[in-house]
Formats: structure tokens, C-alpha cells, sequence
């Protein structure tokens, strides 16, 4: 509990045996009530792994449903749990859990509803090992959706994120994609209801076991990221009403 508030992990995972140990030894459990993984149907021992070193809530999907699907769960079951704080923290020790606590006491203390962690802010990204055309795209399609949806964060693309409650109950994020678009169309669900996000300094690590997506893969996400921001655009003057945004 923070505040009084129930405050959930939830970890999305695939693939995650290698790194899982290390991410969960580093959550604040002090603050932490509840640990969610859910395992999108991974090939090593991810789900096992979670069982032994004692996370209650382990869902396994049957069938691989992707990164924006593997979210839906998570969250719907921190919500199922009662989860009055949810933080979003990728398994593969790319961010570090150490951050928690300084983003939980914004949305706990009612400053922000939505707290992500910013890896351009200062120099973690490069620092960390980011390779200079996923920066240099990354700054592209943030300056591009800053404008497109009268915005100004630093970045748009980080997985590090955490919602108040009622952010979550009030946009339909079950909506929306089930791939990694679904991070995007998500940030501008929260834009369009009218809730502010803050951000934080956020160090991040690149290395072999951490998850990424390829250059096609990443070059299909960066063309719906634009898409998204267009139809944010188009819904906000009034010419489109989209189901994103409408329901």
C-alpha cells in the first residue's frame, strides 16, 4: 500500500526466464502488494520460473496473443485484484524496478494519474545502449505526434509505464491493438480523455537477453504510430469519430 492505495505489478512476459529473478528482486515490495505475470505463451520456463520464486497471480496464455493482447490481461486482472495504482514493468530487467516507489507517490499523492518513464529525458537512452536509428526514430515520431496531438513529452514509446485506476476504467484499451501499436494508441486514449501523463528520468539497458523488435517490425510500429496520431488529430477537430476514442 501507498496512501492507503493497493498498489500491482504487472509484468507482461515472454521469453523471460533469464531476466525474470533480476526484475523481481528489485520491486519495491515494501509499497508492492500484488505481482501479475502474464506468460504469452513463451517456449523457455517463464511460468515456471514465476511459480518458484513465488508470484501468486501467473495467467499462461494458450495461444501467443501478442504484445498489446498480453497487456489486456494484465490489466484486467489488476483491476480484477482491485488495484488502485498499476505499473507496467517489462520483465526483461530493461527498466529498473527502483523506480517505482518515486512514480507511485506522484499518482498516490493525486499530482499526476499517469506517470511513464522517459528514457530521453537526460541521456539514458544512448547511454543504455539504444541504437542511434531506433533514437533518431524515436525523436522523428515523438515530434511528429507532439504536434499532431498539441502535446509535449519526450517520448511516447517507452514501456515503462504507470496508471491510476481510474485512467484505466476510463478508456477502452481492450480496443485496441493486440501488437505493439498497442503502447501508442493507449498514450492517446489517455490524451484524448483529457488526463495528464508526467514523466521521469528513466536509465535503460540494451543487451542480448532484453526484449526488442526488429528494423521491419519497428518500421511497420513507426508507420502506425503516425497513423494514430492521425486519427487522434482527425477525431479531435471533429472530422472522424473513431471507436478508440468514442466508447
Amino acid at each position: 500500500m501507498i496512501k492507503g492505495k493497493k498498489l500491482i505489478v504487472i509484468l507482461p512476459a515472454y521469453n523471460a526466464a533469464k531476466t525474470l529473478q533480476k526484475t523481481y528482486d528489485e520491486i519495491p515490495f515494501d509499497i508492492v502488494d500484488e505481482v501479475v505475470l502474464v506468460d504469452d505463451k513463451s517456449s523457455d520456463n517463464t511460468s515456471e520460473l514465476a511459480h518458484k520464486i513465488g508470484i501468486k497471480h501467473v495467467i499462461r496464455h494458450e495461444e501467443n496473443k501478442g504484445y498489446g493482447g498480453n497487456q489486456k490481461t494484465c490489466y484486467n486482472k489488476a483491476l480484477e485484484l482491485g488495484g488502485d495504482i498499476v505499473v507496467m514493468l517489462h520483465p526483461d530487467y530493461q527498466y529498473t524496478p527502483k523506480l517505482i516507489e518515486s512514480m507511485a507517490h506522484l499518482i498516490a499523492n493525486d499530482v499526476y494519474p499517469v506517470v511513464i518513464g522517459s528514457r530521453i529525458l537526460g541521456k539514458g537512452a544512448l547511454k543504455g545502449g539504444m541504437p542511434w536509428y531506433k533514437y533518431v526514430a524515436n525523436r522523428i515520431l515523438t515530434l511528429s505526434q507532439n504536434i499532431l496531438m498539441s502535446q509535449k513529452l519526450s517520448e511516447y514509446h517507452t514501456g515503462y509505464r504507470m496508471f491510476s485506476k481510474e485512467v484505466l476504467e476510463g478508456i477502452n484499451y481492450n480496443i485496441n491493438s493486440d501488437d505493439f501499436i498497442f503502447d501508442n494508441q493507449m498514450l492517446a486514449q489517455i490524451f484524448y480523455k483529457g488526463f495528464d501523463i508526467a514523466e521521469i528520468t528513466c536509465p535503460t539497458k540494451y543487451f542480448d537477453d532484453a526484449s526488442s523488435i526488429n528494423l521491419a517490425r519497428s518500421s511497420k510500429y513507426g508507420m502506425g504510430v503516425l497513423g494514430v496520431s492521425w486519427l487522434y488529430f482527425f477525431n479531435k477537430i471533429g472530422i472522424a469519430k473513431s471507436k478508440m476514442f468514442h466508447s
